[in-house]
Formats: structure tokens, C-alpha cells, sequence
């Protein structure tokens, strides 16, 4: 009798296993290396990269205003939702970003800095990416600012 109770706990232990290790695991959006980006033709635009191992991970438009990144190995546009807070360069302080399955918040300093034309520096910020169902992802990033010149 022990027998069978332990063979059918056992069965059915198995079967609760099997099962849990075929649901799909959600994976946090950790975006990826953003290739090289061109200046934009009008307005400016914010170049961020991963302060722990210096990749470009997005772009941040002013106008039109969009963020680019990469998640899932595909580059994907996101329009803004929402700011606040005094920037500079045509960004905000916080600017949020979405679609219908992907939201971004970029929260980063901009600072103006003599040595620099067409443009500014970003030395501190954060990217915060948040996919349905899965835990949100920050990442502090740093960057620069270029604009497209003045004509």
C-alpha cells in the first residue's frame, strides 16, 4: 500500500514538473546594442549607453519625440506619452514612452557644456523598460547630445 501511495506521489510529482518546466518563462527587457545611430535632420537627439560596459542601448528623439531601442534582438520606435520636469536641447527631466506592449521611462540630467557644439551631455540618467508581464529592467546611462546644425 506504501508502495503504491509513494508511486503515485511520485507520478504525480513528475507530471506537476513536466508541466511547470513547459510554461514559458517570462524574460525581462533587457535591451540590447543599439547600432549606430545618424544625427537627426532636425532637432536633437540623445545618445545613451550602458554605463557598465559602454554600449549605445537607446536613442532618444526630441523631434519627432521617440525613443529606439532594441529588445529581442529587433530595433523598435516608441512614441513619448508623457513628460515632465526642465531638460534642455527640446528633452525633459522624465519623459515616458510606449506601445501597447512595451513601456520606457528616461529619467537624465542634461547639462550644456562649453567644449561641445551642436549639442550637450547626458552624465547621468536612468532607462527603465517594462514589458507586460515580466519585471521591469533599469539601467543607468550616460550619453551625449547632437543636433542637427542650425541653417
Amino acid at each position: 500500500m506504501i508502495a503504491s501511495m509513494l508511486a503515485l506521489l511520485l507520478s504525480v510529482a513528475g507530471q506537476a514538473g513536466a508541466s511547470q518546466a513547459a510554461a514559458p518563462q517570462a524574460v525581462p527587457p533587457v535591451p540590447g546594442e543599439l547600432g549606430r545611430q545618424p544625427l537627426p535632420a532636425q532637432g536633437c537627439a540623445a545618445y545613451l549607453w550602458n554605463v557598465s560596459d559602454r554600449k549605445l542601448v537607446a536613442m532618444a528623439g526630441a523631434d519627432p519625440a521617440l525613443v529606439r531601442l532594441v529588445l529581442g534582438g529587433k530595433a523598435i520606435d516608441l512614441a513619448r506619452a508623457s513628460e515632465s520636469g526642465l531638460g534642455g536641447f527640446g528633452f525633459a527631466a522624465r519623459t515616458a514612452y510606449r506601445n501597447s506592449d512595451v513601456a520606457v521611462t528616461l529619467d537624465m540630467t542634461v547639462q550644456t557644456q562649453a567644449e561641445l557644439t551642436d549639442g550637450g551631455a547626458v552624465p547621468q540618467g536612468t532607462l527603465t523598460v517594462e514589458r507586460g508581464g515580466t519585471d521591469a529592467v533599469v539601467i543607468p546611462v550616460a550619453g551625449l547630445i547632437g543636433c542637427a546644425p542650425a541653417r
